[in-house]
């Protein structure tokens, strides 16, 4: 199969490294003089460090050609560019199906990744979502990793048979929705999860937090059209377990700085990776009170984060709410 990857990050880089071993693969990018540098030293510096191109893998700056080259389209760029990238490339798409990989809600709009697609994309254009508990450098290497390729689409959902390998299993489903709501809340839960063993509250706390976080990410995607089992799964449960209690999550990384009382600007220009829990929080806390969905977490972490609420005040709000059954029904 010949697969375009948008986007070299460390994300898009690490799938096209595992992809190169099976398929044809060309990987873009925009910036052409980090192609140049990539092509030259067969290996991502600057997102990827210590993990080499495989010889097969091609590098390009030239979007039009990785896209007519391909027999799938895979996406991963940031949930920020998600739109301005479909935009340019739909009308060289036609029937040729399309993945996303990013995690996140568009800032500005509270829209899901596959309601940007549905803006941008002509109908018949086959789309799915890959998501699941990965981190990059992990499937780079090689190490074992399942995800989930979500598609309502038959022609989408028979790639995962193409992508599954003997270390990336891919599982499918038909529920674009909670996949989606699963990957973009954790990324929220993890900056919570972050500030919780930043603030040294032990892993009592942590353990609760991740309950309730997942708690939360079910109430809102059940609400918005999700699969209740979704939420159990590895694009639920799976995804917020990994990326709430590893060093190597960004999300968390952000969580474990707010509570030393760095500035979110510091922290980000630090980190120099994009964390899409950051911004991501925001939208969905405006989504929540849009909704009348009831999600503390989330909606402390967006007072941390954007209205500079100190970690531990936000902390003491969490824990002095009223009691409540566990679930509500």
């Amino acid at each position: 199969m010949r697969l375009c990857i948008l986007g070299a990050g460390a994300w898009g880089s690490a799938l096209a490294i595992h992809f190169s071993t099976y398929h044809d693969v060309m990987l873009w990018a925009r910036d052409a003089a980090h192609v140049a540098t990539m092509r030259s030293q067969r290996t991502n510096t600057r997102y990827l460090p210590g993990i080499a191109f495989p010889d097969a893998l091609r590098l390009t700056e030239d979007l039009r050609a990785c896209v007519d080259h391909a027999d799938a389209v895979l996406v991963a760029v940031p949930s920020t560019g998600f739109r301005a990238l479909l935009t340019q490339i739909a009308p060289w798409l036609g029937m040729t199906p399309l993945i996303w990989a990013c995690k996140g809600f568009e800032p500005g709009s509270m829209l899901l990744p596959h309601q940007v697609a549905e803006q941008t994309l002509d109908l018949a254009t086959p789309r799915g979502v890959l998501s699941g508990p990965s981190f990059a450098s992990e499937v780079a290497r090689g190490l074992p990793t399942a995800l989930t390729l979500a598609s309502d689409s038959a022609a989408t959902r028979d790639l995962a048979t193409q992508l599954h390998h003997q270390h990336l299993r891919v599982y499918t489903s038909d529920d674009v929705i909670g996949v989606e709501i699963g990957g973009a809340l954790k990324n929220v839960m993890a900056i919570a999860a972050g500030i919780s063993d930043g603030l040294a509250l032990g892993h009592n706390a942590r353990a609760a937090l991740i309950a309730r976080g997942l708690a939360e990410i079910s109430r809102l995607g059940i609400l918005l059209g999700g699969h209740p089992e979704t939420f159990m799964g590895l694009t639920g449960m799976g995804d917020l377990i990994l990326t709430a209690t590893s060093d190597q999550s960004r999300n968390r990384q952000v969580g474990l700085r707010l509570a030393t009382g760095a500035s979110l600007t510091h922290i980000l220009d630090e980190l120099g990776h994009v964390a899409e829990g950051v911004h991501t929080a925001h939208e969905v806390a405006r989504l929540a009170r849009t909704l009348d969905v009831e999600m503390p977490i989330v909606t402390a972490v967006d007072q941390v984060l954007h209205e500079r609420l100190p970690a531990r005040k936000a902390v003491d709000a969490l824990l002095n709410r009223e009691p409540r059954a566990e679930w509500h029904h």
